[in-house]
């Protein structure tokens, strides 16, 4: 195994490292950073700096006007990205629309590439994935796919309840998972490209949640007779469920990515914080109390790392890594979440307010351990492959 970076990855990485830290970092004060994420006008301000050092976008096809970088380069950028939880908004790597970008560079046809994957690249738009429904729908059990889709002539007719549907609010279009019918017969789920606004697509509210750092929030979206032309079907007729996973494998893992790199930007927060602070004669990185925590966290930084990157360089290498996938997600969410409370408990006081980016790092990364599959779903997915082995 080679751990060395080629010098123009270095550099990327070096560059990326620089623009968070004299650039993004500014605006985590700003106003327009709300409790439903950054507005459209702070992400378009921060994608316009990124643009300026040709950092726009990295992930994607240099067609489409990214850096074209492997599953490796991205999981060396993407944790320099989310050393602030505004990173991965202004370099336009943030979910969803990193893991819809990724989808269709792979499963949408030409015209629709055109029509939705190049104006997404260029971040003149924003975009959403409407799969995840209420109970008693789909959940972590995609097979509870409640919404359904009517072939009806050249139309399918969506209807359904979706929620939690990230970035909704304001998206320009939405990739929407539903169980289809055709001449009355269920040929499995499928999925379907939208525009937006359009009629019968409803966000009845906008959820409060914990976190808050996707672009729009989280929805709850009403579709009541969405009509789709069968031109917009994303792949196949009955193949969604086989593209969610071309979709979710590798968006777990850029997931780990950016939060791998908030979680150091914690753990950097306490270090200094315990080398300055000073309690009974010492400072607190001194007392085994504070100082264990802290090498706790390296500890959890540095296997995270090396999990991430060696499922990313298995998707390099074209293999499937459903398996790596589930367990780095597993692993990386509950260790980051780890460093986080221990860089909290270090800062004490400080560390539950707002003066320092902690805490809201700590909401967010709370959160990490449900979205994209629980780690009770993926522990017992884990042990079904063991079954089956044995």
């Amino acid at each position: 195994m080679d751990f060395s970076l080629p010098p123009a990855l270095a550099d990327l990485q070096a560059r990326t490292r620089a623009f968070v830290r004299e650039e993004v970092i500014a605006f985590e004060q700003d106003p327009r950073r709300t409790s439903h994420g950054p507005t459209d006008d702070l992400r378009r301000e921060l994608n316009a700096l990124a643009a300026r050092r040709g950092l726009l976008a990295p992930q994607v096809e240099e067609r489409w006007g990214g850096l074209g970088l492997s599953h490796v380069g991205r999981a060396i950028v993407f944790e320099e990205a989310g050393y602030s939880m505004l990173g991965p908004i202004a370099l336009h790597c943030a979910a969803p629309d990193e893991g819809n970008m990724h989808l269709m560079s792979l499963v949408a046809t030409p015209a629709q590439q055109e029509r939705w994957l190049a104006p997404l690249a260029r971040a003149q738009t924003r975009s959403c994935f409407c799969m995840t429904e209420p109970s008693p729908g789909a959940g972590s059990d995609p097979g509870l796919l409640a919404t359904t889709a009517v072939r009806e002539g050249d139309e399918f007719v969506i209807n359904g309840l979706k929620w939690l549907i990230t970035g909704a609010d304001g998206a320009a279009f939405a990739i929407i998972m539903a169980r289809t019918l055709v001449d009355g017969e269920d040929v499995g789920a499928t999925m379907f490209l939208t525009d937006l606004p359009t009629p019968g697509f409803t966000i009845e509210r906008l959820i409060d949640s914990i976190d808050s750092s996707f672009c729009g929030g989280h929805a709850q979206v009403r579709l009541n007779d969405v009509r789709v032309p069968a031109s917009a079907v994303l792949g196949e007729v009955g193949g969604g469920f086989r593209y969610a996973q071309v979709r979710l494998v590798p968006a777990r893992l850029t997931h780990c990515m950016r939060w791998l790199g908030a979680a150091r930007r914690a753990h950097d927060i306490a270090t200094d914080y315990a080398n300055r602070r000073q309690a009974f004669g010492h400072s607190l990185i001194e007392h085994e109390g504070v100082g264990f925590p802290l090498a706790d966290n390296e500890l959890d930084l540095h296997t995270t790392r090396l999990a991430i990157w060696h499922t990313a360089w298995l998707l390099d290498q074209n293999e499937r890594a459903n398996r790596e996938s589930s367990m780095v997600k597993t692993l990386a969410s509950e260790a980051i979440y780890r460093i986080v409370d221990r860089s909290m408990q270090v800062l004490g006081g400080l560390g539950l307010t707002a003066d320092t980016e902690v805490a809201r790092i700590f909401r967010d990364v709370r959160a990490f351990r449900i979205y994209d599959g629980p780690s009770e779903v993926h522990r017992w997915s884990i042990a079904r492959r063991l079954a089956r082995r044995h």
